[in-house]
């Protein structure tokens, strides 16, 4: 089940509040400008599925999704348990990070916490499969896809680079709990 937790900085293991009905976790993103919504998707995807395989499930919504928003790059993250870089592949999404464009993710099967680190608070988004959110640019996050990953996520960008990594070198992920916690 999907949900959000908001953390204050200077409480980092109490969340000041937890919310599971899409509807309010979309409508408190939103304040943000952040969007949050179930998508149905119709092509199963397993952890592990190459980029290749996911763009070619999934190629009609992503045209659509380029046209419509203005979107000129798709990049598909996609781990599996099995991965002998799995431990890497954590740690490369665990320091927070930032980009110059927007961005949308479309968790097509597994699940990940993404963290957005707006101001003086935490949101703390698990994402499921059928779940999408957007990450306006600029927006600092990070995200933990736990220490056994099973997760497969379509990320689009609004410029022909992509995914771009501006690190903050702030090591904030550490005092927060992870998607394992």
């Amino acid at each position: 089940m999907s949900s959000l937790s908001v953390y204050h900085l200077s409480t980092p293991d109490i969340p000041n509040k937890v919310l599971t009905h899409v509807e309010d976790i979309a409508s408190t993103l939103a304040e943000h400008g952040v969007r949050f919504e179930r998508w149905q998707a119709t092509t199963p995807i397993k952890p592990g599925a190459s980029q290749q395989e996911v763009i070619a499930a999934y190629q009609g919504q992503i045209d659509q999704w380029m046209t419509e928003g203005g979107y000129r790059n798709v990049e598909v993250i996609s781990v599996h348990g099995e991965q002998p870089q799995k431990a890497e592949l954590r740690a490369e999404h665990l320091e927070e990070q930032r980009h110059g464009k927007d961005e949308i993710r479309l968790f097509v099967a597994g699940r990940g916490l993404l963290n957005l680190h707006i101001e003086d608070y935490v949101y703390a988004v698990l994402c499921e499969k059928h779940d999408l959110i957007s990450v306006p640019a600029g927006t600092v996050h990070w995200l933990d896809v736990g220490e056994d990953p099973r997760v497969v996520v379509i990320r689009l960008f609004n410029d022909a680079e992509g995914g771009v990594e501006n690190f903050t070198s702030e090591d904030i992920a550490s005092r927060f709990p992870g998607l394992d916690d």
